[in-house]
């Protein structure tokens, strides 16, 4: 009996050869991922079957100079889960796509294991450090840090730890309101110093460029 594949994805390219190859590893992945759509703009992410997958894989670089963030930050925007796969190993740029709400950005050199593990966890809203992530974050500090509470500190590690605000709640004693309220506090303070972070993974890279929480705590 064939295997029932649960998870989707579209893929936004303009290499028609790194779409065939990318879906290829989709489909041969444990588990096996179905390419819903393909295409050389983001439109197949918002018609037919790419409108509903459950992952968007997407270049940056659509055929001109200018990378696709306001694209990205449309999709992560409506809620739709992106891992960004580029050509380019650019610490800014990989920076600045976890702030728009990516949850991952691979490049290419990083290959087939990376890109589906990335996908798998994107499908159920986790997100994925590959190792070139890894080394852009561990490398930036920023200057312009907002001013955390003690409490704040511990809510926000804890939640990077746990699936859920329900048990960081319990770990700490403390209701999943005052949990989500403490999280929208450390959400305006970082608004406020210019540096939003409307997602769990943009809030993760603000934290790591900022001190707050090391790699190897999660």
């Amino acid at each position: 009996m064939a295997q029932t594949t649960s998870l989707s994805a579209v893929i936004i390219d303009d290499h028609p050869a790194v779409r065939a190859g990318v879906a290829q590893w989709l489909s041969a992945g444990t588990p096996p991922i179905r390419v819903a759509a393909s295409g050389d703009d983001v439109r197949v992410a918002w018609t037919g079957e790419g409108a509903t997958a459950d992952v968007v894989i997407l270049d940056l670089h659509l055929g001109g100079p200018t990378p696709a963030t306001g694209e990205l930050r449309r999709l992560a925007e409506t809620g739709r889960r992106v891992v960004v796969y580029s050509m380019r190993a650019d610490d800014e740029i990989a920076l600045r796509c976890l702030e728009l709400g990516a949850l991952s950005y691979l490049t290419k050199a990083e290959g087939a294991e990376h890109l589906l593990q990335a996908t798998a966890a994107a499908a159920v809203g986790r997100a994925y450090t590959p190792p070139s992530l890894a080394g852009a974050l561990a490398g930036d500090r920023s200057a312009n840090r907002p001013t955390l509470s003690a409490r704040e500190t511990e809510v926000l590690v804890e939640w990077f730890q746990s699936e859920s605000k329900e048990l960081v709640g319990q770990r700490l004693g403390i209701s999943p309101h005052t949990v989500n309220t403490h999280l929208e506090h450390i959400r305006v303070k970082y608004a406020m110093s210019g540096r939003e972070a409307p997602t769990k993974a943009a809030l993760l890279a603000r934290a790591i460029q900022d001190g707050l929480v090391r790699l190897d705590d999660l």
